[in-house]
């Protein structure tokens, strides 16, 4: 049994060759993982980018039953950014697995978070020059304790925060990194 691999792109087509590449590679993570079902294939050209080399970007995302595991790489050639991102991907698991085994205690029945979605926005006017949100993201929040929040942040390479449903208190909560390496929660409150 193989995963099921959903690939779009963003701003650009792909080719079938890299398509068909995609779903070859992506594919076989299953093996690593069997409870992985569905590996989402980000693929996108940013023209904006300093260097040439950083312009063909992969972006995978896995859910499993505790979050999901998300790696980026960005190479000059969509194939290489594709290897890079699943050798990522692989270190991934393999912390992921460790972890499990090891156990943290009650938790195993929460169910899958669900992935990202990403839905891109347009501008309704040209003229205007104030900043606008051009991209919003939204996802599924599992119920988790502030030490799951951690180990989660990690494994989904978010290096400044992390915003998930604190268990203990029943709020939504945000995690983020203190410049001294400790850990901040911004807990909001209704006024």
């Amino acid at each position: 049994m193989s995963a099921t691999v959903v690939i779009s792109g963003r701003g650009i087509s792909i080719s079938e060759k890299v398509r068909e590449y995609a779903e070859k590679k992506v594919s076989k993570l299953d093996h690593y993982l069997p409870e992985i079902g569905e590996v989402r294939v980000d693929l996108s050209a940013e023209r904006t980018a300093r260097d040439a080399d950083d312009r063909q970007v992969v972006q995978l995302t896995v859910p499993v039953k505790r979050g999901i595991l998300r790696c980026e790489e960005r190479s000059g050639d969509m194939l290489t950014s594709l290897d890079m991102a699943l050798d990522k991907m692989h270190r991934q698991i393999e912390r992921y697995k460790t972890k499990r085994r090891r156990g943290r205690g009650e938790g195993d029945d929460l169910t899958r978070a669900a992935m990202a979605e990403e839905v891109e926005t347009e501008s309704d006017t040209e003229a205007d020059t104030s900043p606008r949100i051009v991209r919003r993201k939204r996802f599924h929040v599992t119920p988790m304790t502030e030490a799951e929040a951690i180990e989660q942040m990690a494994l989904s390479q978010h290096e400044n925060f992390f915003i998930f449903y604190n268990a203990d208190t029943a709020k939504v909560t945000v995690l983020y990194v203190r410049k001294d390496g400790n850990y901040g929660l911004i807990e909001p409150e209704v006024a």
